[in-house]
């Protein structure tokens, strides 16, 4: 199965939640649309971004489905089925491929953890097999799994073994790995990058698609970043990488947990998502406050005027 080559930004959705945490179906139409009229070439569903391990299976379900049923043309729909139990990764697998998923992305399961790629291609390969007709995309991302064995080590196994398989979403900071991964036999597999804080970093050494979560409100830094890159305009690249960056530090540093923080962002900006499950906590009025006096003075947001 040849990927389809990704150029361009791929936002992880948030999952739009009602005040008491439960699901909000009906605010993905909007959201679809705005990711769209935003020049996001596709949505990275259920995944770390949308809480996925704080849902149940039927809610991720319910959400896949509402976003396969409003996701407007062009728009690709990447279904996150990881899980700690492999049952639950070939149901959630299965029902993207029944429900006409793009393409699905597995992470490694994270509570008992494979110990080498032998092992982790094992898993990936159950859950693959599950979609057989679902292009299948490995999700590395150690800060939360634990599991930091090389993709380059994985994919010298996988790419015998798991034949649906496409591509990675490469969310770490070893450039190094990932350059070896994006020059695997010839650059065969689709490498999305997913640390937005070095997006400029990745197009450097060859990248050309990024799955991240800040660009569900700021894809035009990125399109600006993305199109002085290809111009050759290095100083223009740079600053609006360093501007990215200075965003996401103040938001992450704005509250008790980033996911809360940009939920809020994007209800600020006319997207309401709502607010974060527990375990995460939400930010405080006091804390809301000075962001939009931060954010502001960026010129990312205008001044606020109350009635």
């Amino acid at each position: 199965m040849k990927p389809n080559r990704t150029n361009g930004l791929i936002a992880a959705p948030f999952t739009p939640m009602h005040a008491d945490g439960s699901i909000n179906l009906g605010a993905i139409e909007d959201y679809a649309q705005h990711l769209r009229r935003n020049g996001v070439v596709g949505a990275f569903v259920c995944g770390t971004t949308g809480e996925a391990m704080s849902l149940t299976l039927d809610e991720r379900m319910s959400v896949a489905e509402k976003w396969m049923e409003k996701a407007p043309k062009g728009l690709r729909v990447i279904v996150h089925v990881g899980h700690t139990t492999l049952g639950d990764c070939r149901k959630l697998a299965s029902h993207a491929q029944s429900i006409g998923a793009d393409s699905i992305s597995c992470l490694a399961p994270f509570f008992f953890k494979p110990n080498s790629a032998e092992s982790l291609v094992q898993w990936c390969t159950e859950v693959a097999s599950a979609a057989p007709k679902l292009p299948f995309y490995y999700y590395h991302l150690p800060s939360m799994t634990g599991v930091s064995i090389p993709v380059f080590e994985f994919l010298t196994i996988a790419c015998e073994r798991i034949p649906t398989l496409v591509g990675i979403k490469f969310t770490f900071e070893d450039l190094e790995d990932f350059k070896r991964c994006l020059e695997f036999k010839n650059g065969q597999y689709d490498l999305l990058f997913g640390r937005d804080e070095r997006l400029l970093s990745s197009f450097a050494i060859g990248a050309r698609g990024a799955v991240g979560s800040t660009y569900n409100f700021a894809a035009p830094i990125y399109h600006k970043l993305i199109a002085a890159f290809e111009s050759g305009d290095q100083s223009t690249a740079q600053d609006q990488q360093a501007l990215a960056v200075k965003m996401i530090d103040t938001l992450i540093k704005g509250g008790p947990s980033p996911i809360a923080t940009f939920k809020w962002f994007m209800k600020r900006l006319g997207v309401d998502c709502g607010p974060a499950r527990m375990p995460l906590q939400n930010p405080t009025d006091q804390q809301i406050a000075l962001l939009e006096q931060q954010l502001v003075a960026m010129g990312l947001l205008d001044a606020k005027v109350d009635a």
